[in-house]
């Protein structure tokens, strides 16, 4: 094979339609919002799972406020769902 022919054979990319394409922003609002709901839901859940502070003597260990529902199942699950909601927000794609 000749050098012609393989030169013949390259697809050479049009220069106009990569300008349009960069111009393009790579997320549109919905997607900014997503984001942001995604990451409020993920903030709020690392806040529920710290928990409040401890008004009783700090020597004796409180059962019932390290092992809570709200530390142990609902902050995850937040946290979780926060996450979830991210994977779509930055795959959506911008119209």
């Amino acid at each position: 094979m000749s050098t012609q022919q393989t030169q013949k054979n390259v697809i050479q990319p049009n220069p106009a339609a990569s300008q349009t394409a960069a111009r393009q922003p790579l997320f549109g609002p919905k997607n900014y919002i997503l984001m942001a709901v995604g990451a409020v839901l993920m903030i709020l859940g690392y806040v529920l799972m710290v928990g409040g502070s401890s008004d009783a003597n700090p020597e004796v260990f409180n059962k019932a406020e390290k092992y809570s529902t709200m530390r142990i199942t609902i902050a995850p699950l937040l946290i979780l769902a926060g996450m979830v909601i991210q994977i779509p927000a930055i795959l959506l794609r911008n119209k």
